[in-house]
């Protein structure tokens, strides 16, 4: 009989640290999944904050009733299919990072919108075109095809200077 209480005790003994380790081990586990889940969770969150405000300046960027109210505006008629327009686009958008919103604005008419369309029709362009108007909505310039960013950066601020020529 003492043999067995022994075995029971050593047993019991044995046991204990073994259930300390998986509980342990279930901390760590479930502070891992909390970290993780936290990150996943700055991942998506940040994600989401750039579509959103994506997707703010893709709209705002369509609103051609801009081109006129007293700022100079740089108009690209656009085909969102289109390769060599989507080019266009990037280049014009990085060399407009050196003006100011009330300096000079960007706007993209979509020739496959009705209203797109009309204004491409209207000043007799196709698309992978810039059109340059000033703070009145008066056509200035029109560009076409491809532009690097520094020949782009080069005629705004061209045409900003004209338009303040112009106005004041």
């Amino acid at each position: 009989m003492k043999r067995q209480k022994a075995k029971r005790q050593t047993r019991s003994k044995k046991a204990a640290p073994q259930a300390a380790k998986s509980e342990d081990v279930s901390r760590r586990n479930v502070l891992g999944l909390v970290r993780n889940w936290g990150l996943v969770a700055a991942l998506v969150g940040g994600g989401g904050w750039y579509l959103v405000d994506e997707v703010t300046a893709t709209i705002s960027e369509q609103d051609l009733s801009k081109i006129g109210n007293g700022i100079p505006t740089v108009v690209q008629i656009h085909d969102p299919q289109c390769s060599r327009c989507i080019a266009l686009q990037k280049e014009t958008r990085k060399a407009l990072k050196g003006f100011g919103g009330d300096e000079l604005q960007y706007v993209v008419a979509n020739i496959r919108t009705e209203k797109g369309r009309a204004l491409a029709s209207a000043n007799g362009v196709g698309h992978v075109t810039l059109l340059l108007f000033d703070g009145k909505g008066v056509r200035r310039q029109v560009l076409q095809g491809p532009g690097h960013r520094d020949y782009l950066e080069m005629v705004f601020r061209k045409h900003v200077e004209q338009s303040r020529k112009v106005s004041g």
